[in-house]
């Protein structure tokens, strides 16, 4: 397994770690997200490893923003112009359950103190070990190049948005206090799906989240439709708050 192989691969992390004269101060500053030097409109040329063949022009199923979703948009464009999707979404998927059981892998991902050279010839390393696609290997030294393997499981997620998109899957994230019945649950599901209509398949993941305080929020499809008791508290408290304009009444 994959994941395997990546942990077989974090002893050579580990002396790559070792051998380098890292300072043991942080830096003060901290980067933030930058837009990737690439767009998901000319991932090839970064990420792909064929230049010969005509590129057949990739539509993403949905629009993400922001730095993190450029990232994953341009992975999951030069993926699917390769045909290789599903083994680079199970590759990177791999590469984060790994980081998860490893503190010193995870630690090494947030590390903004390594340097740039180190981080590459870590990822090369751990790829050539787990015996990575070339797009995912590519893909992963442009991030470590970049400074962004900090935001490498936010980038994952949203790839993760694409490909279940791409399938047709539309993933609702329902956040309560308190689990919902199977009954309730099968029940905003079927209203869900009416909204998403035919051709798409809803997947319900439920959150517990008691600061919220009571009522329900759903996010799908780059959507909030937040009925919270925290939120209409909140706008009672500005609604409250207003002058009243006594001569109005």
């Amino acid at each position: 397994m994959a994941s395997a192989r990546i942990r077989s691969g974090l002893p050579l992390l580990n002396r790559i770690l070792r051998s380098d004269s890292l300072s043991t101060q942080r830096s003060a500053i901290q980067r933030s997200v930058l837009t990737p030097a690439f767009t998901a409109s000319q991932p090839s040329k970064n990420l792909s490893t064929s230049t010969a063949q005509k590129e057949e022009k990739i539509k993403l199923p949905i629009t993400l923003y922001g730095g993190t979703g450029n990232y994953a948009s341009a992975l999951f464009v030069a993926a699917k112009r390769s045909k290789v999707l599903d083994q680079v979404e199970s590759e990177i998927l791999d590469l984060i359950a790994a980081s998860k059981k490893s503190p010193k892998f995870s630690q090494f991902l947030k590390d903004l103190s390594v340097r740039a050279d180190t981080r590459v010839k870590a990822i090369n390393e751990i790829c050539a070990t787990a015996k990575f696609s070339e797009i995912t290997k590519n893909f992963l030294v442009i991030v470590a190049e970049n400074g962004r393997l900090s935001y490498l499981e936010s980038i994952v997620n949203k790839f993760k948005q694409l490909t279940m998109a791409d399938k047709g899957i539309i993933k609702a994230i329902v956040t309560t206090i308190m689990p919902l019945p199977p009954q309730e649950e099968k029940e905003l599901k079927e209203t869900l799906q009416d909204i998403i209509g035919q051709g798409k398949t809803v997947e319900v993941e439920q959150k517990i989240d008691p600061s919220i305080l009571g009522g329900i929020m759903i996010e799908f499809e780059q959507k909030l439709f937040d009925m919270s008791i925290r939120t209409r508290a909140k706008q009672m408290e500005r609604f409250l708050r207003e002058p009243v304009d006594f001569d109005a009444l």
